[in-house]
């Protein structure tokens, strides 16, 4: 069997990762994960004849020479060997988790830290048990800081993965309604991401605090988080929030039309800017605030801060503003959940335009609280001020009777009969809210508009 350290000395030989035999790297190491319908153990001599330096496999049967590694589990020792690699940085780590907005925020952080360091961040959304480890595996010497997102529908996931990333710096971005059917209601999901937090109260105390030690970011707004963190007794906290007391870093939305726009104040200074956004949301304040927090921490300037916000570009369908000829588009079906989805509808609330519509889709992964929480979403829809509401999917048609019968909202049990409906009933010059659950592809609507 390869153990991790000798498995460790072959990888800074070959530091490149690769898991799919479609998209080897000439010289890479091959992991062969196995997935619900396939064993890539079957792949490994693929892989190798595509160029990869070695393949690291746990069947025996498919170990045809030295090229093959033979290891008890591969993605344990996948996970092993991250971890063991990490233990080798001596960078800042910034750990994130949270019910939304993780990825923005983890966009946001590195869009800010990139202009001062060299920094590395999860891709995309691979935020789980294979993510992150591939994450921490493309960290190299070069790099100076990194944002390792993580998520998780189920409790002892962020456990999990706290242990691998062993992050420096780490924040929740909140705690809300979703994956309730993985874990088990929405105390179970305060307990699982409450997990991040366990892991920085369980760092030995330090003397002489470092801009390494373990720090976390708390919004001070934010009730639950508040308690969650006073619960766990965390040695080293910095605060960001609306308010000034107590906070390093506040601030307050000026503009939401529907980019935002912002003024932030370092506190220790009391200096104040103003900050010009590409993102919409009110919801999204919480998130720029943060990136502004652990930038200012890590010493960056408000120049460097304020290039990192102002660039970045929302995209993958997170709050993403689209122009069309006719209409604004709020593209935000990359998923959905009860907390994201009163947040969204509250902002189109509150955005400044000439006419809104919402337009949402069924939210997956409910289990037995669906019925409750679509009713309550139809309700919270029917009590914002828009000019029109569409659902779609069996869960709010299920629901249709919250609507009331005054004929303000019209429901389609499929996307299919949404885009018939939508296509005789064209919609124009209007600010759209498009968000559902990633499954009901809600992006075929798009072009209608």
């Amino acid at each position: 069997m390869t153990t991790t350290i000798t498995l460790y000395d072959i990888y800074t030989k070959h530091p490149v990762i690769s898991t799919d035999t479609r998209r080897i790297t000439p010289g890479s190491l091959f992991f062969a994960l196995k997935g619900d319908k396939f064993d890539a153990n079957t792949f490994a001599q693929k892989a190798v004849e595509a160029g990869a330096a070695y393949a690291v496999i746990d069947n025996s049967e498919y170990q045809l020479g030295n090229q093959y590694l033979l290891v008890e589990d591969v993605l344990a020792t996948l996970q092993d060997l991250a971890r063991h690699h990490r233990r080798q940085l001596s960078i800042p780590v910034v750990g994130l988790t949270g019910t939304n907005g993780k990825t923005t925020t983890k966009e946001l952080i590195n869009a800010v830290l990139s202009q001062h360091f060299k920094s590395q961040a999860t891709q995309g959304n691979l935020n789980n048990h294979i993510g992150v480890p591939l994450t921490l595996l493309t960290i190299d010497a070069s790099h100076e800081v990194a944002v390792i997102e993580m998520g998780a529908n189920h409790q002892k996931e962020i456990e999990l993965l706290c242990s691998i990333a062993q992050p420096s710096h780490g924040l929740i971005t909140n705690v809300g309604k979703a994956h309730l059917e993985g874990f088990g209601g929405v105390e179970g999901v305060k307990k699982g991401k409450g997990e991040l937090y366990d892991f920085f109260a369980a760092l030995p105390l330090k003397t002489g605090a470092s801009k390494t030690d373990g720090v976390v970011f708390v919004n001070s707004d934010d009730t639950v988080l508040m308690e969650m963190a006073a619960a766990r007794r965390l040695p080293h906290v910095e605060y960001y929030g609306t308010d000034a007391i107590d906070n390093l870093i506040s601030g307050e939305l000026l503009e939401n039309s529907p980019l935002l726009t912002l003024e932030w104040t370092n506190n220790k200074t009391g200096d104040s800017y103003k900050v010009k956004t590409q993102l919409t949301g009110t919801y999204n304040l919480p998130n720029i605030l943060v990136a502004i927090c652990i930038g200012t921490y890590l010493g960056l300037s408000a120049n460097e801060i304020n290039a990192g916000i102002e660039g970045y570009q929302p995209k993958n369908n997170r709050s993403q503003i689209v122009q069309t000829a006719t209409n604004t588009l709020i593209c935000d079906y990359y998923n959905a959940n009860p907390s994201s989805m009163f947040v969204a509808i509250e902002n189109v609330g509150k955005i400044e335009a000439k006419r809104k519509v919402l337009i949402l889709g069924d939210m997956f992964e409910m289990g037995p609280e669906a019925a409750t929480e679509h009713a309550s979403v139809i309700r919270k829809a029917m009590d914002t001020a828009v000019d029109e509401r569409i659902f779609i999917g069996k869960d709010f048609l299920s629901q249709q009777s919250e609507a009331g019968s005054g004929g303000e909202a019209t429901f389609y049990e499929t996307s299919e009969d949404a885009i018939a409906g939508l296509k005789a009933h064209p919609i124009t010059n209007s600010t759209i809210l498009i968000k559902g659950s990633r499954g009901m592809a809600l992006e075929r609507l798009v072009e209608l508009f």
